[in-house]
């Protein structure tokens, strides 16, 4: 794992300091430069604001207080008071030590562009901090994979596009298949529902046909009796005999 190097340098007033400082500034601020040295970066916060609350043109309060916000993730914080140190820095080691600790901030902040900046600004002040040129190559190398992971989503976001599109297309093709099979599904059973009530129609005008044809033999058929019947009739008459008279 790449280790992000922070610049950390705490000024403590020792006895001959400049005038601005009063006694109880100088023993608060070295209060918090021990309790950084332990690691309770939360009280060593609290010593470093009461210094820049009464000096806030204190370089050395304001980088203090930065490192220590930083050591809590404060990167916001932090920076604000790099700022504050920047404007009351006396020389450019100064400069590049807060630009530095800016970048820093920033990258922890996912800023990566603008840290890549602000190292560019410490190496102004300071072209041969070490630190410093270790840091900017490390926010390069971030900011080229993430170059590279958003264009690779931007070219998996094309790719799901064309997917999504492909088969959007081949939604509406199978949809318009299916229309057109419907469509002449209904066709076909209209031709088969037509072809039906034809052949119910012959079917029904050969029943009648044969209907009339039977009625007309059965006519005949009895035309045919009561002639015959007429015969038998006549027959009987011819037969029929005068009795004599018996008396």
């Amino acid at each position: 794992m790449i280790y992000m190097k922070l610049n950390i340098f705490l000024f403590a007033v020792l006895l001959l300091v400049s005038n601005g400082f009063s006694q109880s500034n100088r023993s608060t601020l070295n209060n918090g430069v021990d309790k950084y040295d332990e690691k309770k970066y939360t009280n060593a916060e609290v010593d470093f604001r009461k210094v820049v609350e009464t000096s806030p043109k204190s370089y050395e309060a304001n980088f203090n207080l930065g490192n220590a916000y930083y050591k809590q993730e404060k990167y916001d914080d932090a920076i604000k008071s790099y700022q504050s140190a920047f404007e009351n820095a006396k020389d450019n080691e100064s400069r590049a030590k807060i630009f530095h600790n800016v970048g820093n901030s920033l990258l922890k902040s996912n800023k990566i562009e603008q840290s890549v900046e602000a190292y560019k600004n410490a190496l102004k002040f300071n072209p041969n901090d070490q630190d410093t040129k270790y840091n900017l190559s490390y926010a390069l190398e971030l900011l080229k994979n993430k170059d590279k992971n958003k264009q690779d989503k931007n070219d998996q976001n094309k790719n799901d596009q064309n997917k999504q599109d492909q088969q959007r297309q081949q939604n509406q093709n199978q949809d318009q298949q299916n229309k057109d099979q419907n469509k002449q599904d209904q066709q076909q059973q209209r031709k088969d529902q037509e072809a039906k009530q034809d052949n119910t129609k012959q079917q029904q005008s050969k029943e009648q046909k044969i209907s009339k044809e039977e009625a007309q033999r059965i006519l005949d058929a009895l035309k045919n009796n009561e002639k015959d019947l007429q015969k038998q009739l006549r027959k009987v008459k011819a037969k029929v005999r005068k009795t004599d008279k018996d008396w």
